[in-house]
């Protein structure tokens, strides 16, 4: 017997609500909901708060903490509200405790552009999630099925995405292992160097236990500041087997206005490679005239953030380099936005325009000297920088360009509204098969409307997500106009 997508979402809608069970605690607030992501940005952008906005996981400690020293009754009504749904986020995710939830989603097209806030990654997906919340070990089992439809034929994959164990190491250093999530950078809609876009791989890390500044006064000067170190393994289907990944970021925000980020991304060791981890990474320099063992990349990152008479305003930029010289051959892609928070009823607007370049430059800003194929792809590394097949920064991958504006807002009952509009370049006649989403070069414009619908039911939470999309062409093989739609449920209690 043949079952339909909707059938199978139906179903799954009719299981989830027999099965609900308590909300998902978090030591971090995670990645994928950008209201809240929106609300910690009005506040620091406000001044309500000093925190660092462009590294998520975001710790909650330091966000609690803040506002609990903040006279919330200085500021704006639309201030104060932010900061409640920040602070009911908080005591509902960081506390102690046990909890589960259970999440689906579906739709009959994945989205080309996937944001922060991205939905689903394949035609359907269903987990369910039971997490501990403690004050020293906090841990997360998240087991579920993602399918996808590729040529006709659908096919289903164990979805793990969000198990984690992690240990908090005397309110200093929080050590994780599973598969987390990540968004390096100040962009709303793409990240260049790391994203959720693709799915989490399995993977260690250690980082700050809490974003706030640090008491030492040699280091009292970076303000709040964070720091991340991750080693994955890339595994799945892979062209070049037993290639592992590294990551390091740290943010800095020395003034109230000013954030400041860098990291550092390594592929290395995989077959063919020597495997040396700790001589290259330490020895690595990858200029073009003295190429390494591994296929590194480099990004800088600048944030703004000030109330300009009485209207919340930010400003960013993230530079990728695939060679660490800025000035001499950097193969540098590009990222610039800004963002306001205009008055309105209730709650203010929030718009936001957004500029993704991956056709790199041979120098950092040398816009008349371009180079291709560079970005996430390599020479030594066939793969790139990709993993299941979705790249691990820009969701269009190479030699693309993606400008965007965005609205979003949150009504007075907590339903958030957002408008999404996408002019898109996927891929570059000069580096055909350099691009995952699109094999031949490919222009379209999207819109995508999005809800998000709180409701409760008694001892028993639900959030409901919908979301319609209307393009004009698709990344091929496919062409021509096409419509989606997507739901997705979160319940829990």
């Amino acid at each position: 017997m043949h079952i339909t997508p909707a059938c199978w979402f139906a179903g799954l809608l009719f299981t989830a609500a027999l099965t609900a069970t308590p909300a998902m605690a978090s030591p971090w607030a995670e990645v994928g909901d950008n209201q809240l992501r929106g609300d910690i940005e009005l506040l620091v952008t406000s001044g309500a708060l000093r925190s660092v906005t462009i590294h998520w996981p975001l710790p909650w400690a330091a966000i609690v903490s803040g506002l609990a020293r903040t006279p919330l009754d200085r500021y704006p009504a639309a201030v104060r509200a932010a900061a409640g749904r920040v602070l009911a986020r908080a005591q509902g995710e960081a506390g102690p405790g046990l909890s589960a939830s259970l999440t689906a989603d579906a739709t009959n097209r994945p989205g080309v552009v996937y944001g922060f806030d991205g939905m689903g990654r394949g035609d359907a997906q269903a987990q369910l999630s039971l997490e501990r919340n403690g004050d020293v070990f906090s841990g997360r089992a998240s087991l579920g099925v993602i399918t996808r439809n590729s040529g006709g034929r659908r096919t289903g994959k164990l979805m793990p995405e969000g198990t984690y164990l992690s240990v908090n190491i005397a309110d200093q250093l929080r050590v994780y292992a599973g598969y987390l999530d990540h968004w390096w950078g100040p962009g709303a809609i793409s990240a260049l160097s790391l994203s959720n876009n693709a799915r989490p791989m399995p993977q260690v890390g250690i980082e700050r236990a809490s974003s706030a500044a640090s008491s030492w006064p040699v280091l009292r000067w970076l303000g709040p500041w964070q720091w991340e170190f991750i080693l994955g393994k890339l595994d799945g289907p892979q062209i070049q087997s037993n290639t592992y990944y590294n990551a390091m970021h740290i943010t800095i925000s020395p003034l109230k206005w000013l954030e400041l980020g860098v990291s550092k991304t390594e592929q290395f060791c995989g077959q063919g490679h020597p495997c040396a981890p700790l001589r290259d990474y330490f020895t690595n320099s990858d200029f073009a005239a003295h190429p390494d063992n591994v296929n590194g990349e480099g990004a800088l990152e600048i944030k703004l953030h000030h109330a300009v008479f009485g209207v919340p305003v930010q400003a960013w930029m993230q530079l990728m380099n695939e060679d660490y010289s800025l000035f001499n051959h950097s193969d540098t892609s590009h990222l610039f936005g800004a963002s306001l928070w205009v008055p309105a009823p209730d709650n203010p607007v929030k718009l936001t325009a957004e500029f993704t370049d991956s056709i790199a430059t041979i120098t950092a800003f040398a816009f008349a000297d371009p180079a291709y194929g560079v970005s996430y792809t390599n020479g030594q590394y066939p793969d790139g920088m990709r993993y299941r097949g979705r790249t691990l920064g820009f969701s269009l991958d190479d030699d693309s360009t993606l400008l965007s504006l965005q609205g979003s807002w949150t009504d007075a009952g907590g339903c958030f509204y957002e408008l999404s509009l996408h002019h898109a370049t996927i891929g570059d006649a000069r580096s055909i098969g350099a691009n995952a989403v699109s094999p031949l070069p490919v222009k379209l414009n999207l819109a995508e409307a999005r809800i998000r619908l709180p409701f409760d039911l008694g001892r028993q939470g639900f959030t409901l997500d919908l979301a319609g999309r209307v393009q004009d062409d698709q990344p091929r093989p496919s062409r021509g106009f096409a419509v989606a739609i997507e739901a997705g449920i979160r319940i829990g209690l």
